[in-house]
């Protein structure tokens, strides 16, 4: 069996057609289904079937799919055992981040990686409502992710998953808000008060759901806002109360006060998502190695600041 072939297959099972194939390795769609023919009659079983007005991996063709992933994994890890002996990390590194994890992570890294000739992190924004992530992982080298938890089917799906961090959520306050008198908010508090809510199904959005269940009734929420300055501005402005993420929320002198809550889970973790084939590359694992280092110091300048 041809490595190239089998690729093309691990790529069908990644990206689910063949048009988003053919776009994403150069070719014509007509090049993608002929090369899976072939393979196809290398093997000697069917490896796809229709499904509608598409294809879809048949029980053989996942499991060769799979095959090809950790084919790439040994190929990655022995090219990168090479390189440890002949250079330092080099080349260029895609790194997918959502808004508020790029605040916190990504200035701090593209000033370490501007002392490393030789290697580049081109960086682009995506945030997901859903834990769709993994989705990003065909396209960008690393992606950074916030999800309640792991959710199960990143790994199922062959990801490599690395925890950078976990953010505790506050819930944010006008300034002159009464509760602001309070150095933590029970749920009790907040039965009456009007939320800026965010889109269905985004973190925030679960944070209020499990609020209303333990209450025994809905928030009332007043507006739906994806863009946490909005919310900010929002509250400031006495229109409502948010959930908001604690380490890039600015609660000084923007007409803001967070506060912590107490009897209700709130935090998300923070995570980077790779293939698990380009995480053996080493210039994947050094931008690796200082997104964590760079979590880690957010984590501790945060709990330092707390001290004082």
């Amino acid at each position: 069996m041809d490595i190239r072939r089998l690729q093309l297959l691990r790529e069908l099972a990644d990206r689910g057609s063949i048009t988003a194939v053919a776009t994403a390795t150069h070719r014509t769609a007509s090049a993608v289904s002929q090369q899976l023919k072939v393979l196809e009659a290398e093997v000697g079983v069917p490896l796809t079937e229709r499904h509608g007005r598409g294809i879809v991996l048949t029980g053989a063709g996942l499991a060769l799919a799979d095959t090809a992933r950790r084919i790439a994994v040994a190929i990655e890890s022995a090219e990168a055992l090479w390189l440890e002996f002949t250079q330092s990390p080099q080349g260029s590194v895609s790194v997918s981040a959502f808004p508020t994890a790029g605040q916190m992570l990504l200035p701090g890294v593209l000033r370490a990686i501007a002392s490393e000739p030789g290697l580049e992190v081109v960086i682009t924004d995506h945030d997901m409502p859903l834990p769709d992530f993994a989705q990003l992982t065909p396209d960008y080298d690393i992606v950074i992710a916030d999800s309640q938890g792991i959710p199960a089917h990143w790994r199922e799906n062959g990801l490599r998953v690395v925890p950078l961090m976990t953010e505790p959520f506050d819930v944010a306050l006008p300034a002159g808000h009464p509760l602001v008198e309070k150095s933590v908010v029970r749920l009790t508090d907040l039965v009456d008060e009007p939320w800026i809510g965010a889109p269905t199904g985004y973190p925030y959005d679960r944070v209020l759901e499990r609020l209303g269940a333990a209450v025994g009734r809905e928030p009332r929420i007043v507006q739906r806002v994806m863009d946490n300055l909005i919310v900010e501005r929002l509250v400031a402005a006495g229109i409502g109360i948010a959930i908001l993420p604690r380490f890039t929320t600015r609660s000084h002198g923007n007409g803001i006060v967070t506060r912590p809550i107490t009897g209700l889970p709130a935090e998300r973790q923070i995570s980077a998502l790779m293939r698990a084939d380009r995480a053996e590359r080493p210039s994947v694992r050094r931008v690796l190695e200082l997104l964590q280092a760079e979590a880690t110091r957010v984590v501790e300048g945060y709990r330092t600041v707390g001290e004082r």
